[in-house]
């Protein structure tokens, strides 16, 4: 099979959005996160709000689909062992190295430890647990802040790898052609229907943590999405469906947004008295709202998903100048950028630069310090290659401007 350009570019997209929406929720209203602006902007709520929907789900599908891709190539040992490098190896990296700073700030802005950061990161190399609160992940004596997606995607790479000699003993190769072509239809609405389940009895009992034991909702929205990518990966006749339908994915996609965003402005208003003293009940019943809402937000999510693949598939698989030096700093520019926003925002809070100099220029500050740091150091220094998640070979001498992919 060639290169899926698409899929590349999909992967670069998600990443690049990664970083806009984490810079967002420096800024967002009542969102929790390591740092937090006193410049809080309202409206950034509603474009973060679709966007969170699917984000994470399209990273697993998108590495999912990359899993599958290799299996015809790879034994699952192979993979297994080789997956195991690529994701642990950053994250311990990442743990010790890259993260600790967002745990010094956030504690330094919460007031819980004294200033100094060469005697912070002394203790926190301790591994030892700190008193709850002083950071987020204290009581555990580490955190991964937002590295707990490599620690999921590797449980989840090792559980579906383990799952493949026993489906495949077992007929799951001839369901598998069946399902993608027969069918389809199962694939269309049972997984929208099992994140309706999830979202209305897993989520209210177990909340997300990030924390892989016991993260049962979470577990239940990325692990299916995950063993999807692999399942879709090499099985054309499902991409010539989407290709197909990929007008009705959107518009399902568009009808799931708009309901779940009015119903949720609409909720607010309500819940105000802006619109109706009597509040929701007024209108309908508290669980039917809940449902209609529930019903809209799953729609929206796997619909939106289906149709990112389709129109990407449609649109994008095509070479651009670019985009295999950006496929490769995708991972070290993930492992970086939090870090990087975090530090930012905790040099410039105390400036007051207002709504618009600030978060723009925690951006620019994110974006120039990934950029210098991956193209200066990390895919040049052959020994940090791997801590970054890039293979360990010779360090190229190519620039941006040179490593544009050869066509084909």
């Amino acid at each position: 099979m060639d290169r899926r350009h698409d899929l590349d570019t999909l992967r670069v997209g998600a990443f690049a959005l990664l970083i806009l929406y984490h810079v967002g929720m420096v800024y967002v209203v009542d969102w929790g996160f390591h740092i937090k602006s006193p410049t809080l902007l309202a409206w950034v709520e509603w474009p973060m709000v679709l966007v969170n929907r699917w984000r994470m789900s399209l990273l697993f599908l998108l590495s999912g689909i990359a899993l599958g891709l290799v299996l015809a190539r790879k034994s699952p040992v192979r993979l297994i062992g080789n997956r195991s490098w690529r994701l642990l190896l950053p994250l311990a990296f990442g743990i010790v190295a890259i993260v600790p700073v967002q745990a010094y700030c956030e504690a330094r802005m919460l007031g819980t430890v004294e200033p100094g950061f060469t005697v912070f990161l002394l203790r926190y190399l301790q591994l030892r647990p700190w008193p709850a609160g002083t950071f987020t992940g204290a009581e555990y004596g580490f955190t991964w802040n937002h590295l707990w997606y490599l620690a999921y995607l590797w449980v989840y790479t090792v559980l579906v790898l383990l799952a493949l000699p026993v489906l495949r003993a077992i007929g799951g190769a001839r369901f598998a052609d069946w399902l993608t072509t027969r069918g389809r239809c199962l694939l269309w609405t049972v997984p929208a229907l099992w994140l309706l389940f999830a979202l209305l009895v897993l989520a209210p009992r177990y909340p997300s943590t990030h924390a892989v034991v016991g993260d049962w909702f979470n577990h239940a929205k990325y692990l299916p999405v995950f063993a999807f990518g692999v399942l879709i990966a090499r099985r054309d006749p499902l991409w010539i469906a989407l290709d197909t339908h990929r007008w009705r994915l959107f518009g399902l996609a568009l009808l799931g947004a708009t309901v779940y965003v009015m119903l949720r402005v609409l909720g607010r208003l309500l819940d105000t008295g802006a619109l109706s003293p009597a509040g929701l009940d007024a209108w309908m019943p508290l669980y039917a709202w809940k449902f209609v809402s529930v019903g809209a937000h799953a729609l929206y999510a796997w619909t939106a998903l289906l149709a990112l693949l389709a129109w990407g598939a449609r649109l994008l698989n095509r070479p651009w100048p670019g985009l295999r030096y950006a496929s490769e700093a995708v991972y070290p520019w993930y492992i970086l950028h939090q870090s990087l926003i975090v530090l930012a925002a905790y040099w410039l809070i105390p400036l007051q630069l207002g709504p618009l100099w600030e978060p723009l220029l925690v951006l620019l500050i994110t974006v120039a310090g990934c950029l210098l740091l991956h193209e200066l150091l990390i895919r040049r220094v052959r020994w940090l290659r791997p801590l970054f998640g890039l293979a360990a070979r010779h360090p190229p001498r190519t620039s941006l401007r040179d490593a544009a992919p050869s066509p084909g």
